[in-house]
């Protein structure tokens, strides 16, 4: 096997390589000299666009349709979008590989899915006035620059929210690039545009020249830390300065008679200048390395390096890691080296080995670490296995070694290696696959239709799948040929038993793509209602979706169908859809007692219901404010019920009502002027009961009107005798209540007379109703007599039962002359 520093080169005091990813990446045919070129950050996919500017060989109709081609790096097509939109300004990758499309009117279309799936959005603010120049994009945004020399920054993809920044100078920009926000004390996106001999720094609410001198700049570069900043000079020269143009870093003269075609960072240390087939990558304190290709070369930045694409070839350039550097670097003495070189004279059996570890053996554990570090950032699979081998014999040795880090390393090469294969195209670094994170790099695999792989990387890492298999399943219904029970079918077979599967999602796709039926069908396997019924309702699906509603025990969700079946259909079709669902008419029913009268009245003359609408009716009666409307509210009521003979007692209900309605009246006016009391007004008794009635005119003195009430509606005499007594008590008109103690008998007893008037205060009234409780045992009307504070009467009840303890008892409570009385009392029941 070669040796691992066969493709180092030295710059300055620092070592870099260039990684071979894949070999004959593009047909021979494809010019790539006459495309616009777009990567993807981390190893992420490639978009293809034929500059417009430039002349290309006729290879006759078909291929001279324009279309935006995204291919993996190995050369693999991924994607062909059709384009016939306009001229494209502006071409980049989000940092979740979505791929922007910028026109020259200002449409930008969001590509989420590298499967044609896109969002559109307009930048307005004279974009279509005076046209995009040109874009530059960074992780999660754009800035476009107008012909007029306007900026407008997006912020977000996902939100897009265009605005403009600061008034930029009118001359002429000759080059421009920016600092993304996250790497900006403003933490606004910064435009650094070449005009003239300087450059000028544009954020949202200012323009600054930074008086330079030595302009125009052909090339402006910011580092991927936002940290650097390179200008490539008019007379061939790259300068290296900070991004707050304090101080110049280095210089570099190339030489070269033309402007390079492109300037990117690679990594944050170092600068690459590419010509047609010539790189200059240029290291710190301006020493430079030159690299030669047969054809045009392409650069795509990354955070760590730059991948250089040619036809024939896609290469990673970056600095050497430290940690391999450690390991590799010709004449290195550092445990970790000296660790490797013991692997390779113990599989050449050698005692050497031994040696090896003894010499180092006080390093061992730093040792190992920095082979497992320096496993993960190799390409190469032989030279991961020695440095793993290495690591694996040093912790051997090692008595206390955690090998957690080890085991994670072994985990994580597996999956790099699985997605750096030529068939799946993903190169992607060790630093890069810590940064993006092992689940947008699933994201990415599934967005490539490669769902096996994703499968097995996301069991492997312990990743949940769900996704993965949603995803698979609304391609399949999009994509499928198949007649639609086969699909619905291979599909449950699949996702039966796997967990937190989205069955709402997949009926979706296969909605969106016109097969009704399939998504009905699918929607039978959701087991959440809340996802079932809002996706059915947009589907016109409406009695299934209220059946699923009712059938989930929820509430809100039954209400949200009925108001929208409400809201789309005419009240008998919705009527008709709820008649034989009586969760469904009982909740409309108490929703429209409360809030909509009329659409249950509606509701009930639909059902035949006519005892419901006469009480509604009723009720809705008694809250008006004028006697006539009441009365016509009434007789619409019996009108509801003449033709049933079952409701005799309802109608002879409804013509008392009218009855009393109208003697309420009446009294009312009656009472009204010669009152003095404001509180019986001319509404005091309309509405009230009968029973209420009674109360208010004999509470008030008309006693002769309540006798007329009672008369007329023949209330029970039980019924007047407790009305008059309360209305008397409240009243407290003890004269007329003793009036009432010298009738011979009372309809409700004696007793209730001296609850109410004992409990209003009038013990010594009271007292005079306890002689006629006939009917009550001795022992409770001694209780009777306690309670008036008369002890010497108790006493005497207690004597006609001869209960010699009660008397004891009422003994020890009297005073005064009462005692006397009490002692001779019980001097009576004593035996002699």
């Amino acid at each position: 096997m070669s040796n691992p520093t066969a493709d180092w080169d030295k710059v300055g005091d620092r070592f870099y390589r260039r990684v071979q990813l894949y070999t004959a990446v593009f047909d021979q045919d494809l010019e790539l000299e006459n495309y616009i070129v777009s990567g993807a950050p981390y190893g992420g996919a490639i978009a293809l666009y034929r500059d417009e500017e430039k002349l290309h060989t006729y290879r006759g109709t078909q291929a001279a349709k324009s279309s935006i081609d995204v291919y993996s790096c190995a050369g693999k097509l991924i994607r062909r979008i059709n384009w016939d939109k306009g001229s494209i300004r502006g071409l980049g990758w989000s940092e979740e590989e979505k791929l922007l499309v910028v026109t020259e009117d200002g449409t930008v279309r969001c590509y989420y899915d590298l499967q044609g799936g896109f969002t559109q959005f307009s930048l307005g603010n004279g974009a279509e006035e005076h046209g995009v120049k040109a874009c530059r994009f960074w992780a999660s945004g754009f800035v476009a620059l107008l012909s007029n020399n306007q900026l407008i920054s997006v912020p977000r993809y996902d939100e897009p929210r265009p605005k403009l920044l600061a008034i930029p100078p009118e001359d002429q920009v000759h080059s421009w690039a920016i600092i993304p926000p996250a790497y900006t004390l403003s933490r606004s996106v910064e435009v650094l545009l070449a005009v003239g001999q300087s450059i000028h720094v544009v954020d949202a609410t200012e323009s600054e020249d930074r008086m330079l001198q030595n302009g125009p700049f052909k090339h402006v570069s910011v580092s991927p830390s936002g940290k650097f900043v390179s200008l490539y000079t008019d007379d061939g020269k790259v300068w290296v300065i900070s991004s707050d143009f304090q101080n110049k870093l280095s210089e570099y003269d190339s030489r070269a008679k033309t402007v390079p075609k492109d300037v990117q960072w690679c990594g944050n240390n170092s600068v690459v200048l590419a010509w047609e087939d010539e790189v200059h990558m240029v290291g710190p304190n301006g020493s430079a390395s030159k690299y030669f290709y047969d054809g045009r070369v392409h650069l795509v930045p990354d955070i760590d390096g730059v991948r250089l694409l040619t036809n024939d070839v896609c290469e990673f350039l970056q600095k050497v890691p430290d940690v391999t550097e450690e390991v590799f670097k010709l004449g290195s003495s550092s445990p970790a080296s000296v660790l490797i070189d013991a692997i390779d004279q113990l599989e050449k059996k050698s005692p050497k080995a031994d040696d090896n570890i003894q010499m180092i053996r006080h390093n061992l554990p730093e040792a190992v670490d920095t082979c497992v570090k320096a496993a993960g950032h190799e390409f190469n699979i032989h030279w991961q296995k020695q440095l793993l081998k290495a690591a694996s014999f040093g912790k051997s040795v090692v008595d206390l070694y955690n090998s957690d880090d080890f085991v994670d390393m072994c985990e994580t090469l597996r999956v790099l290696n699985a997605v750096r294969y030529y068939e799946i195209g993903l190169p992607i670094s060790y630093d890069q696959f810590i940064r993006l994170s092992p689940e947008k790099l699933v994201q990415r695999l599934v967005n490539r239709r490669e769902y096996l792989l994703a499968l097995r990387v996301s069991e492997y890492l312990r990743l949940p799948t769900d996704k993965i298999y949603i995803h698979w399943a609304s391609q399949k219904v999009r994509v499928s040929s198949d007649d639609e029970d086969s699909i619905c079918r291979l599909i449950v077979q699949k996702l039966n038993g796997k967990r937190g599967i989205s069955f709402e999602e997949i009926a979706r796709a296969a909605y969106d793509e016109g097969r009704g039926r399939l998504a009905t069908e699918l929607l039978n396997y959701e087991p959440r209602a809340g996802k079932q019924v809002p996706l059915l309702l947009n589907m016109e699906e409406d009695e299934i979706a209220l059946d699923k509603a009712i059938e989930s025990g929820d509430t809100d969700l039954v209400f949200f169908v009925l108001l929208h079946l409400k809201k789309k259909l005419p009240l008998a079709s919705f009527f008709r859809v709820i008649n034989n669902r009586p969760v469904a008419t009982a909740l409309v029913e108490s929703s429209a007692r409360d809030q909509d009268t009329e659409l249950l009245k509606d509701l009930y003359y639909q059902d035949d219901r006519r005892l419901d609408g006469s009480n509604l009716l009723l009720s809705e009666s008694l809250k008006q404010s004028h006697l006539s409307t009441q009365i016509d509210k009434i007789k619409l009521a019996q009108k509801l019920l003449q033709d049933s003979k079952d409701q005799t007692l309802q109608l002879r209900a409804l013509d008392e009502t009218q009855k009393l309605l109208r003697m309420q009246d009446a009294f009312d006016k009656d009472i009204s002027p010669s009152s003095p009391d404001s509180t019986t007004g001319a509404s005091t008794l309309t509405g009230l009961s009968l029973n209420q009635t009674i109360y208010h005119l004999t509470l008030h003195g008309y006693s002769k009107r309540a006798s007329k009430l009672q008369s007329e509606f023949k209330v029970p005499d039980k019924t007047w005798w407790w009305i008059r007594l309360r209305a008397l008590v409240a009243k407290r008109d003890w004269g007329e209540l003793e009036e009432s103690s010298k009738a011979r008998k009372s309809p409700i007893g004696w007793e209730p007379f001296f609850n109410e008037i004992l409990a209003a205060g009038n013990s010594r009234l009271a007292a005079a109703f306890v002689p006629k409780c006939t009917g009550l045992s001795a022992k409770e009307r001694e209780e009777m007599w306690v309670k008036c504070g008369m002890l010497a009467k108790a006493g005497e009840e207690a004597l006609k039962a001869k209960d010699l303890a009660a008397l004891q008892n009422l003994r020890a409570k009297a005073s005064g002359g009462t005692v006397g009385e009490l002692d001779k009392m019980i001097a009576q029941l004593r035996p002699r």
